[in-house]
């Protein structure tokens, strides 16, 4: 099976956890896109949904699903997304989409994290992905030393010869070199250097689940 279709299986799974007329939060990428035509697929089996990125809110809406604001939902019982990393405690590193802090934000109100990913994406420790940090624009400098200091190799995102700009207005350092070993402990050091919007580390609260699809079909991995 191509890596497609391996994301197009996963994505499919996913459905049989979403309960009619819930509200449900999606993410960004492309494993998410492919979750997003499945769901297309039923768009009146949910009420709606929150979407991780304005991206994800347009592919929600080409499809007749009503997206709504967090602001306007209390909890959630799922939010399903794929993952740039996965290990086997549902830890994750997440962000090559650039919508790491509202990924986050919004993980945070579901009661269950689903990711969805192809089997690529299970890896023993964390970091072979550049591990993305949003920040402000004028820490750039300052959390790039901060994260030279943890052995990381920062590099700004580029788009079109120009600083990539997230949908929250800020830009995003690339950290490669990293061998995490303890991913909970380093989402802290990260998020706590003045400037930092939030880290593309998903260990303090990771995956409940993962959909992870293989050769031999689609396996569940629980945490």
């Amino acid at each position: 099976m191509t890596q497609d279709e391996l994301k197009q299986a996963v994505a499919r799974a996913a459905l049989d956890y979403v309960a009619e007329g819930d509200i449900i939060g999606v993410g960004t990428g492309s494993t998410a896109n492919f979750f997003i035509d499945e769901l297309g697929t039923v768009p009146n089996r949910i009420k709606g949904a929150v979407a991780s990125s304005e991206a994800t809110a347009a592919r929600l809406k080409s499809h007749g699903i009503s997206v709504f604001d967090l602001n306007q939902v209390e909890r959630m019982s799922v939010y399903i997304d794929g993952a740039d990393e996965i290990n086997h405690r549902g830890a994750m590193i997440k962000g090559g989409g650039g919508a790491l802090t509202r990924e986050k934000i919004v993980a945070s109100v579901a009661d269950r994290f689903i990711c969805i990913a192809d089997a690529s994406k299970l890896v023993e420790v964390l970091g072979k992905f550049p591990l993305p940090v949003e920040v402000i624009p004028m820490a750039v400098a300052v959390v790039s030393r901060r994260l030279t200091s943890f052995g990381a190799t920062p590099a700004l995102r580029m788009k079109d010869g120009k600083p990539y700009i997230t949908d929250n207005g800020c830009h995003i350092i690339d950290a490669s070199g990293l061998e995490i070993i303890d991913p909970v402990t380093l989402e802290v050091k990260i998020n706590d250097i003045p400037g930092v919007v939030s880290v593309g580390l998903f260990a303090r609260k990771g995956a409940d689940v993962c959909l992870l699809g293989t050769a031999d079909g689609v396996k569940t991995l629980m945490f």
